[in-house]
């Protein structure tokens, strides 16, 4: 009799526990939808941790990911869903650990899972972001490569945003090419005359690309004191 008394209290308790949980997750999951038209970016990742407790979901963390990540909060989105390189990982999973590992300065890293994303989708702008971490790392030939291709398939109508400056900025995809390939070129031989020439024509498709100008002034005062460019090299 004790025994069918702890039976039945314990199948009451777990019945009562499911439908608490059951209740608990429709409520964060209404929640999650008014944050979300609220566009409460706190509100949604309070409703999501919720959510991944009461009913763990990989899909549902590599949101949360993408929306610590595109509130710039790249650690947290990185802690969430890791650093490493997964097969299986998903393609939002993918490009949060790349823009993130991009803004938390790991090149080698980011450049990884920039790859990974390219071999499943190629296309001008993920070109872009390789031929950049390549340039960083070192694999100018790599990155001349990806620069190519870039070139090729970058459409008349693709911008690129830049955030150098306060205000962000956005410029033709085929000019942000250019640039690089100005950069490629000098980092092989040092010749300042083609690189400048390079960005130049960057300029002629877009006049308002900063970095451009920045890289071009760079360059001419290493040509008018190559002693002192030297020295810094």
């Amino acid at each position: 009799m004790k025994k069918l008394v702890f039976v039945l209290v314990f199948l009451i308790g777990f019945a009562t526990s499911a439908q608490t949980n059951s209740e608990l997750q429709k409520h964060y999951e209404a929640f999650y939808k008014e944050m979300r038209l609220q566009g409460d970016i706190d509100g949604v990742v309070n409703a999501l941790t919720h959510l991944n407790v009461l009913s763990p979901s990989q899909a549902r963390k590599d949101t949360l990911a993408y929306v610590y990540a595109n509130d710039n909060r790249h650690l947290q989105a990185l802690n969430t869903i890791g650093i490493e390189k997964q097969d299986s990982d998903s393609d939002l999973a993918v490009h949060v650990k790349a823009i993130s590992l991009k803004a938390l300065n790991q090149p080698k890293r980011a450049l990884e899972q920039f790859e990974s994303l390219f071999k499943r989708t190629p296309n001008a702008y993920l070109a872009y972001e390789m031929a950049d971490l390549k340039i960083q790392t070192g694999d100018n030939a790599g990155a001349s490569t990806d620069i190519e291709y870039g070139l090729a398939n970058a459409k008349d109508d693709q911008k690129y945003a830049f955030y150098e400056r306060q205000q962000p900025y956005e410029v033709s995809l085929k000019a942000a090419f250019i640039h690089l390939k100005a950069l490629v070129q000098y980092n092989l031989d040092k010749n300042i005359d083609v690189a400048v020439a390079t960005i130049d024509e960057a300029l002629k498709i877009d006049s308002n690309f900063n970095l451009a100008s920045l890289s071009k002034q760079a360059l001419e005062r290493r040509k008018s004191t190559p002693e002192a460019a030297e020295k810094k090299e």
